[in-house]
């Protein structure tokens, strides 16, 4: 289930489930039983607890649940925020059927509670929380109980994630079909605790019809592009991966890169270097090679070089003219190209320059990393607004703006393609924030489309493999640690993918099943 459904694209999702026959009524006596279920499963008869509902379809699915709860031998209390006799439809019918008392929600009834349902409101909340129900929120958060939330916590702005004023802390939160990018998104994400994902009737096939275009970065999105290696391979075959270094005081973040792309599985890393900085790059590579290069007519003597298919440029490159005129040429021919840091606060001034070169490379979008700071710089306000609440969106706007692939990185790295496609993040650790960590990103992705996969895969196949080397690493990590944990990544992805292609794996190769 990798498809992330905004507020919108759920909503169709339930109007064609009801279409084709599945009721409204159907649907949220699942909906509030898969609550009840999960509420039952993780804490024993005898729990005290509190349901408030909301006014809305997310109330309904409360009431539905503390019925169910209450039928298996539970005590349960319903606090309901807003005026009950509004309620309508399938909501109205739920509170009908529900047949304890039920109490406005004052904040002082919570008293007693273990077990918190917050019912409150729904995915869709699309204004600031205030009075009466931030009170109840707050008081919410303050109780000791636990806290189980429908959905999403109340006051999460699904596709956004967004805090709308003030929001539910949950322990758990369960939502219904698929998860919604607010589930990924920070600060929604922060909020929802774990999350599970509750089969409530609407058939997959819906997805057909809706077309999501938004996605949990995961190998089954980008998996059956990538590159495992073959018997057959050789180094050549393996694409062959240029990462530009700066001068004598700043060649450890092209290195950081470079490692990061040989270890990703280029069959060739050549470290392009300012003769001032030769002998100290030489002297810390064995496996990547180094090459002299000063200045635009050596750089594109090198690049001339057809079997050179990928360019990481921008990690301690230096920022000005001299860099924009070296991106340029990167940009003219038809290799991969990965742009970083510098490469990229270098065109703050130009960026309309910079996005006519790449709005050229329809069959081979190139790929900007940028950190927030870098993106806002880039992007003008832009930056500003996805930090904020529209990451998302703003991504995908900056993407289609530029005409290339956009990761904008963070602990919810979201890439972007101009085509409207997009891939959230979700096993970043927070240890990945670490001077280098995105250096070693960039050489990661550039190692990838060397070997020939799409911009668009390579970078999200290179920020999940980000994350799961943070992963194996552990806490304490420094960015030098990464690309070491490569080999133990790819053994366990290598098998996942020989498994799913129908393949099995031996210690020497990935080979066909007879």
């Amino acid at each position: 289930m990798i498809e992330l459904l905004s507020n919108g694209e759920m909503a169709e999702a339930d109007r064609l489930a009801i279409a084709s026959g599945v009721s409204g009524a159907t649907l949220m006596a699942n909906a509030g039983r898969a609550v009840a279920d999960v509420v039952a499963a993780r804490y024993p008869l005898g729990t005290r607890i509190v349901v408030v509902a909301g006014p809305g379809n997310n109330g309904g699915d409360g009431f539905v649940a503390a019925r169910r709860l209450a039928e298996r031998g539970y005590p349960v209390r319903v606090l309901f925020h807003g005026d009950r006799d509004r309620l309508k439809g399938d909501a109205a019918e739920a509170a009908q059927n529900w047949k304890g008392t039920t109490e406005r929600a004052d904040p002082d009834l919570l008293s007693g509670a273990q077990v918190i349902i917050d019912a409150l409101f729904g995915a869709g909340l699309d204004r600031e929380i205030e009075g009466k129900a931030r009170d109840l929120i707050d008081a919410i958060n303050a109780h000791p109980a636990a806290v189980v939330a429908v959905d999403l916590p109340s006051g999460i702005n699904g596709s956004t994630g967004a805090v709308m004023g003030t929001a539910v802390i949950a322990l758990e939160t369960v939502t219904f079909f698929r998860r919604k990018p607010g589930h990924l998104l920070l600060p929604g994400r922060l909020k929802c605790g774990r999350v599970t994902v509750a089969d409530i009737g609407i058939p997959d096939g819906v997805l057909d019809t809706i077309k999501p275009r938004t996605f949990v970065n995961v190998p089954a999105l980008w998996g059956g592009l990538f590159p495992v290696p073959q018997p057959q391979g050789h180094k050549y075959t393996r694409g062959h991966t240029v990462v530009l270094s700066g001068g004598l005081s700043s060649t450890g973040a092209a290195r950081l890169a470079a490692r990061g792309a040989i270890r990703a599985g280029a069959g060739l890393v050549t470290l392009a270097t300012p003769r001032e900085a030769f002998a100290v790059n030489a002297a810390a590579s064995l496996s990547v090679m180094v090459r002299p290069c000063d200045g635009p007519v050596e750089f594109s003597s090198l690049l001339a070089d057809r079997r050179i298919n990928a360019v990481v440029m921008g990690p301690g490159g230096g920022i000005g003219a001299p860099m924009r005129e070296l991106v340029q040429l990167a940009l003219a021919g038809p290799r991969a190209v990965v742009l970083d840091a510098d490469a990229l606060t270098s065109f703050v001034d130009d960026s309309k320059k910079l996005f006519t070169s790449l709005k050229g490379r329809i069959e081979s979008p190139a790929i900007l990393t940028p950190h927030e700071g870098e993106f806002g710089r880039l992007f003008n306000e832009k930056g500003q607004k996805a930090a904020v609440k529209q990451k998302l969106e703003e991504s995908r706007q900056a993407s289609h703006e530029a005409g290339a692939i956009v990761v904008l990185k963070g602990a919810d790295t979201v890439v972007a393609a101009p085509d409207g496609r997009a891939a959230i993040v979700e096993n970043a650790p927070p240890w990945l924030a670490t001077a280098g960590s995105g250096d070693v990103l960039a050489g990661l992705i550039g190692g990838l489309c060397a070997q020939g996969m799409p911009s668009f895969e390579a970078a999200c196949a290179g920020v999940w493999l980000h994350g799961e080397c943070g992963v194996e690493a552990g806490p304490g990590l420094i960015s030098e640690d990464l690309p070491e944990q490569i080999p133990s990544v790819y053994r366990r992805l290598f098998a996942d993918i020989a498994a799913s292609r129908g393949y099995v794996t031996s210690n020497q190769a990935v080979i066909p099943v007879s």
